[in-house]
């Protein structure tokens, strides 16, 4: 119920922001090689991070 006081928490906006540069990757991939590298770069850093936080909090 009160579920919009509490907030994403950092894991979480990684990883939807991951999800969202995956799938721009994916379809830069059909026009632009390049940016797509780019692109999948970025996701591939968020996804470490990802990995780091959630091992993390599976320490806690």
């Amino acid at each position: 119920m009160f579920q919009w006081l509490t907030g994403k928490t950092k894991l979480d906006r990684l990883k939807e922001r991951y999800s969202h540069l995956m799938k721009r990757s994916f379809r830069t991939a059909l026009h632009n090689k390049e940016e797509s590298d780019r692109i999948n770069r970025e996701a591939r850093r968020l996804y470490e991070q990802i990995k780091y936080l959630s091992l993390q909090e599976a320490d806690k």
